[in-house]
């Protein structure tokens, strides 16, 4: 299939409320919506990329520029029978994981719509329903905190991940554990720590949590090495893992017990199937990390987290998680059991509400073969 014409489209959604890491505390949430006209049928992606480059030196600026001029020009003329072609074709890019996410996504949402076969389907996904848990942003105290998580356990999620950085962590964290002692509860620090500053986190270890996330640098293996040797909690690695090398990387230095595979921060669902089999062959557990997503990016999260060594539950979410409206059609819904159905239509298994995307869209621009 050629690709016909690409659309992009720069989103600027309002959250439900503020949501605070250690990094930043925002309160609309952006992103690019890719739609592809590859074959007859639109696919769409989602590139995860937020305004500021505050997670990742990626931004919304960066990566419309990075589409715009390489990504999506290496595609005009090109026959793509299989989504894992982009890769090739682009592989000369240096990094900008998550601008080829993006496009990729809607490749794999083309020719799953063309082939008539889920997203589930192609990946290899082995699951209808996924685990899912809640991320809980930083609070102004250990009390909110605690009814905050009180909240969405009524609600149904049996997983609570909360976010720390220094000054609010061990007391928070010790507040949760008290509240919920058999609570399966991780936490994450999103880079804020040192491997000297990290030391302060050494009484985590005795609250049985599933995991610390990301405590120390965001491009940082070899100190993770020496932090996880101290720590009998795993580490989970995020941030660092750019790719299938990394990952490889990390797990033959001990840098972590635990990866969270995120499709947009390694380039793409292609390549979150090859971190996936690695970590597989290695017994390493993995699961789905979230970016505030819309119901694009939502589903395409579900499908790859139906794999079969996604074995913690993922920072997915029900649709009304984060937005009051959202630009997909179908919405997604939490099940009493703290899981979310994965979509079996074909692609991504959603379609585009016009009018809500119109509503959030900032900017939008169309692009043709040359």
């Amino acid at each position: 299939m050629l690709l016909e014409r690409v659309t992009l489209y720069h989103l600027r959604m309002e959250l439900k409320a503020p949501f605070e890491t250690s990094f930043e505390r925002i309160t609309h949430r952006d992103c690019i919506l890719v739609e592809a006209a590859v074959g007859g049928v639109l696919g769409y992606g989602e590139c995860v990329a937020d305004r500021n480059p505050a997670y990742s030196y990626e931004n919304t600026g960066t990566a419309w520029h990075i589409m715009e001029q390489y990504l999506i020009p290496a595609l005009w003329g090109k026959q793509i029978t299989h989504p894992a072609q982009f890769q090739d074709l682009v592989q000369w890019v240096r990094g900008h994981q998550m601008a080829k996410a993006g496009i990729e996504m809607a490749l794999w949402d083309a020719l799953g719509k063309k082939q008539g076969k889920s997203l589930r389907e192609m990946l290899g996904g082995s699951r209808d329903r996924v685990e899912v848990g809640v991320s809980i942003g930083i609070k102004s105290s250990p009390q909110e905190l605690v009814e905050v998580a009180a909240s969405y356990l009524e609600a149904g999620y049996r997983r609570v991940k909360i976010k720390i950085k220094p000054g609010v962590d061990v007391a928070e964290t010790q507040a949760m554990r008290a509240a919920y002692p058999d609570l399966p509860l991780q936490v994450d620090a999103n880079s804020a720590y040192t491997l000297e500053t990290a030391r302060v986190l050494k009484p985590l270890d005795e609250l049985n949590l599933l995991l610390i996330e990301q405590p120390l640098a965001e491009d940082d293996i070899w100190d993770h090495h020496h932090l996880q040797a101290a720590f009998k909690t795993p580490i989970c690695l995020d941030e660092s893992i750019h790719n299938p090398r990394h990952a490889r990387q990390a797990i033959e230095m001990d840098a972590c017990r635990i990866i969270n595979i995120k499709p947009g921060r390694v380039g793409g669902l292609s390549q979150a199937v090859i971190i996936h089999d690695l970590c597989q062959e290695q017994n390493v557990p993995v699961w789905c990390g979230g970016m505030l997503e819309t119901g694009v990016g939502r589903a395409s999260n579900l499908a790859v987290a139906s794999l079969a060594n996604f074995t913690l539950p993922g920072d997915i979410s029900a649709s009304d998680r984060y937005y009051h409206e959202d630009i997909t059609n179908e919405t997604f819904t939490l099940n009493p059991d703290s899981t979310i159905g994965v979509p079996d239509k074909p692609g991504l298994g959603v379609t585009i509400d016009s009018k809500a995307l119109k509503r959030v869209t900032v900017r939008s621009e169309v692009y043709l073969p040359e």
